[in-house]
């Protein structure tokens, strides 16, 4: 598998509580950057504000991968950055144009595709390390409202040979976001904006504002502004994701409970 993938290591697990908790803990005992942590279920995965997801087995791709940025000029902008990363390289497998709704929720005009939990640890001023959370449902989840999946047929190595190249080359960018990026971010946001006027009676919660939020976003991290101590969403979490003000993420300790200890539930406004 890290040859197919070429990643240094790639742990698979048939089922765990969360892949976030197991990067978590084996990169505390050295796992080096761009080692991925897979399962095929999860019994409790987790998203932004400590919602839960569905993760069953067989029908998902439930992943974290693990990152050691020396350069930290770009985790301001690192969520934002691997959002707009997961939706290109997972446009090719989906019936539907991809949009990103912010913070960093994908969806298909179906419903939830996928979403993003970024966390980080530190070691007083530090950073040791970033756990990089996705979450894919290959298949729409059962009794999941809202919820979407990619084409039938499609495989999940396919999905991660496309998708981990994405990711990985999202993660070693730094600074603040580039032209490229802003006109992709500019992209996401046309999306939106058509989607809200042509189907008015299906929006999801909070795409209405997207586009102004995602807007001011860009202006706030392309300038140095913003902050915020973690960038999240679920894959299918129940319930309506509610946003933030802000998206960029400070340069500076996320939080500084030393290591191994787990996350705390993110609170702090940005």
């Amino acid at each position: 598998m890290e040859r197919a993938l070429e990643l240094p290591r790639v742990l698979l697990l048939e089922s765990t509580t969360s892949t976030l908790d197991v990067a978590h803990r084996i990169a505390g005992e050295g796992a080096p950057a761009g080692t991925l942590v897979i399962a095929n279920e999860q019994t409790a995965g987790r998203g932004r504000g400590g919602k839960s997801w569905q993760s069953s087995p067989g029908v998902g791709i439930w992943l974290t991968l693990i990152e050691r940025p020396v350069d930290t000029s770009g985790l301001g902008v690192l969520s934002l950055r691997v959002g707009l990363a997961a939706a290109q390289a997972l446009d090719r497998f989906a019936a539907e144009p991809i949009r990103l709704k912010w913070p960093n929720d994908l969806f298909i005009d179906r419903g939830k595709l996928a979403g993003i939990l970024v966390e980080a640890r530190w070691r007083e001023q530090a950073l040791e390390w970033v756990s990089i959370g996705l979450g894919v449902n290959v298949k729409a989840p059962e009794n999941v409202e809202n919820a979407a999946g990619l084409e039938p047929g499609v495989e999940r190595l396919d999905v991660l040979s496309e998708l981990l190249p994405a990711l990985r080359t999202a993660a070693q960018k730094t600074g603040p976001l580039r032209a490229d990026e802003r006109v992709q971010a500019d992209q996401q946001r046309e999306l939106a904006r058509v989607r809200a006027q042509t189907e008015p009676n299906r929006r999801h919660a909070g795409t209405l504002s997207f586009p102004l939020r995602l807007a001011a976003t860009i202006r706030a991290c392309s300038s140095g502004r913003g902050g915020m101590s973690a960038s999240s969403a679920s894959a299918n979490a129940s319930g309506s994701s509610t946003a933030s003000s802000g998206l960029c993420l400070r340069s500076k300790p996320i939080e500084e409970t030393g290591l191994p200890e787990r996350p705390r539930p993110q609170t702090e406004p940005a």
